[in-house]
């Protein structure tokens, strides 16, 4: 595998989703010349709708770099160093011999590689985190780093605003790294943990376990449980002492293995998010009526 350079102002860029953007955007502004973006295939999101792009491509085309989703096409553009965000696809070995990539990714590693970290930290209930960059290599998320930013997890933040802390973060160190030339990275330290994608099992609610770990997964997103036999996401929830029966409700409180939690704002099956408030006057669910 070929190293990567100490500095250089031309390189390729490779991500997906909208986290990806700010650190495309951002490289354009510091003056980095980037000659192709690659990026995953249009995606018909919808049924019948049309192939839509993805927001790096979006954006790509919006900066008037060339896109596309063929990662050897990385071989055919003179350019010493790729950057990587959120990519969400293997960069096979021939690549990397030829094109050295960094990656940024969001945890400290080597805790959380893999496909969900910043979800998989607030589920572990850690109380910090952050963005390294590092060198890609054929082993996932394993290369050697080059530097790191550090932050604090909030007891309520959720999955949507550490990510865009991290991005901020992220962003602005992977732009200040190459723009002052990498280091010397140095090998991944600690215990390896693996960030595995979130399944719906993941975010089902099972009332017997206690609150805090509940409001884990709510914040994660997308957290749900059964109400008289359709699907409730729980998108807030507060912690609280005390408390009904497991699953058991007492105005907009749930009872838990250990406390409960006080529903904030919740979705019905096919319905629009809403205050649990407005939820509850609409449902008017029953003195210990059961959730799950």
């Amino acid at each position: 595998m070929s190293k990567p350079p100490p500095r250089t102002r031309r390189l390729a860029f490779l991500g997906t989703p909208d986290v990806a953007v700010p650190p495309l955007r951002a490289l354009v502004d510091a003056g980095f010349d980037i000659p192709l973006v690659v990026t995953r295939p249009d995606k018909r999101r919808r049924r019948r709708g049309e192939p839509e792009p993805s927001p790096v491509k979006a954006a790509a085309l919006d900066l008037g770099i060339r896109v596309s989703d063929q990662v050897d096409d990385v071989l055919d553009v003179d350019v010493p160093l790729a950057a990587v965000v959120a990519f969400g696809r293997l960069i096979k070995p021939h690549v990397l011999e030829h094109v050295p990539m960094v990656n940024l990714h969001f945890s400290l590693l080597p805790r959380w590689r893999g496909a969900a970290p910043v979800e998989r930290a607030i589920l572990a209930g850690d109380e910090r985190t952050g963005a390294c960059l590092m060198e890609v290599v054929d082993e996932l998320d394993a290369g050697d780093v080059y530097a790191c930013g550090e932050m604090a997890i909030g007891p309520d933040d959720t999955a949507d605003e550490l990510r865009a802390r991290l991005t901020e973060v992220g962003t602005d160190l992977l732009v200040r790294t190459l723009e002052e030339g990498l280091p010397e990275a140095r090998p991944q330290q600690g215990e390896v943990t693996y960030a595995e994608k979130i399944t719906p099992d993941d975010l089902h609610l099972d009332w017997s376990r206690p609150a805090a770990e509940l409001h884990r997964v709510i914040r994660v997103g997308g957290a749900w449980t059964i109400f008289r036999g359709a699907r409730l996401k729980v998108w807030r929830a507060d912690l609280g002492d005390g408390g009904p029966a497991p699953g058991r409700l007492d105005g907009l409180s749930v009872g838990t293995g250990d406390g409960r939690l006080d529903l904030v704002e919740v979705q019905p099956e096919g319905h629009r998010r809403m205050d649990a408030t407005a939820w509850a006057n609409g449902a008017r669910p029953d003195a210990g009526e059961g959730l799950g």
